[in-house]
């Protein structure tokens, strides 16, 4: 239970805004884009009006650092970080997230979820598509993953001015649309939102290219309506969506002030951090509100002098607390502002936040020489037998931790959860029948996962 319960009038002067483009994804044009999905709508959806960001900490993050700390393990378990108490009573994390500790009345840890596969790409493919890879090196091509399946499930249901699925990158292991096809593959707003010339490529026009845009669309209204009154079928009506859509995607007002950054308070920014990260869950937050159904962030490489990369901590690639020391504070800031944030803007209902990566660590610390620092230093390896997720908002109980682990971090000890029981939680918010039907590769329907129950705790 809950313990606590206008663009600029010079928009081509910023170096931070927009370049003249448009949209194109797998070879595809926009209005092929939207036809595509258009042929494949799917009904078996609520109308609610709701959200999802997920974090994805690609590399996979450790539990016995972050939110799922063993004291009392023994010290090549548990390390040398220490916990730390949180506005929750037996909700402890580590020392280096005392912003999380402040707001821990708003989120909820989920300590017991596990899989079986401990490589990047398997891993991310089954904990994203619910699904066992067939083949653990190339999960993309087999079947649909989260935010593919959220764009394709919601086509026509959300709003036409704004991106439906949009991700910092479309590398993500396991991200794939597989059988669903190119045409619900992520707007990708690559770069770094934190950068004075950070632009989004495909989507606005130039002033000059809008003013010609829009006497072109004049122009073949005013065809249309001719040619309408000579057709009754209806036919006409039905070719002319795709190309209207692709239209209002590309001269919404509304969806390129959500990705201005300079709307926002400079205060703010300062609050998120002035980095990739804290500027990429900034942006994030900008979206949904907007009207975007999903949004994904990878937080790897977060700009910041000391070359911290993604969340792979083994010991060939880092020191474990030299990285952990620098990689935290970072995350804090920018994962405990979202999630305050979300909640001072009333979003906590609308918007639900998830915060995971494809695994964990293993709980005994390994230690290796380092590629780079040629000596030995500690680590940990690729761990799915146990890991924790933070979940916040989507009118989801807060405060609360969900599960256990056993005494040295190594299995769930009690509430075992499969990723597709949180897989169901998130299409639940989302309006979305999780037994609904898909096709995969062969085009044999298949339902979104083939097991798992909404998490009862949450709702």
């Amino acid at each position: 239970m809950n313990t606590a319960k206008s663009i600029s009038s010079n928009p081509m002067g910023r170096r931070s805004f927009f370049e003249a483009g448009s949209l194109a994804l797998g070879g595809l044009g926009l209005s092929d884009l939207l036809k595509a999905r258009a042929q494949a709508k799917e009904d078996r959806v609520a109308a609610v009006d709701t959200s999802v960001i997920l974090i994805w900490l690609q590399g996979g993050p450790s539990h016995m650092e972050t939110y799922d700390m063993k004291p009392d393990a023994p010290l090549d378990y548990r390390g040398l970080l220490s916990p730390i108490s949180t506005v929750v009573p037996g909700l402890d994390v580590c020392e280096y997230l005392p912003m999380h500790a402040a707001v821990a009345d708003k989120f909820t840890i989920i300590r017991s979820i596990a899989h079986n596969f401990a490589n990047h790409a398997g891993g991310a493919g089954r904990f994203l598509s619910g699904y066992n890879p067939i083949r653990v090196l190339d999960p993309k091509a087999q079947f649909p993953c989260l935010g593919p399946v959220v764009s394709k499930m919601l086509d026509g249901h959300r709003d036409p001015a704004m991106p439906r699925y949009v991700a910092s990158s479309q590398n993500v292991y396991g991200g794939g649309g597989a059988g669903l096809g190119p045409a619900y593959l992520p707007f990708t707003v690559g770069g770094d939102p934190n950068s004075p010339d950070f632009k989004v490529n495909n989507l606005s026009l130039a002033p000059a290219m809008r003013t010609r845009l829009d006497d072109r669309r004049s122009l073949l209204t005013s065809i249309d309506d001719l040619r309408r009154e000579v057709d009754s079928s209806g036919l006409m009506d039905s070719m002319d969506q795709f190309n209207q859509e692709a239209v209002d995607l590309l001269t919404s007002e509304k969806a390129r002030e959500a990705f201005d950054l300079s709307k926002e308070d400079p205060k703010l920014r300062d609050r998120y951090g002035r980095h990739k990260w804290g500027q990429r869950a900034l942006l994030a937050r900008r979206l949904v509100e907007a009207g975007t159904s999903f949004v994904t962030m990878q937080m790897q490489s977060p700009g910041i002098e000391g070359g911290i990369g993604n969340w792979d901590i083994h010991a060939v690639n880092g020191h474990l607390y030299d990285d952990t020391r620098a990689r935290l504070p970072v995350f804090d800031r920018a994962i405990a502002t979202l999630v305050q944030d979300i909640y001072e803007r009333g979003l906590d209902k609308k918007v639900m936040l998830v915060v995971t990566g494809e695994f964990g660590r293993t709980p005994r610390i390994n230690s290796r020489k380092g590629t780079a620092s040629k000596v030995l230093q500690p680590g940990r390896d690729h761990y799915p037998y146990a890991m924790s997720v933070l979940v916040a908002g989507g009118g989801m109980e807060t405060g609360q931790v969900v599960g256990s682990t056993t005494a040295k971090g190594e299995r769930p000890k009690t509430r075992r959860l499969d990723p597709n029981d949180l897989l169901a939680t998130v299409y639940r918010h989302l309006g979305i029948d999780h037994q609904a039907m898909v096709p995969d590769t062969s085009g044999r329907p298949v339902p979104l996962i083939p097991h798992g129950e909404p998490i009862r705790e949450l709702l």
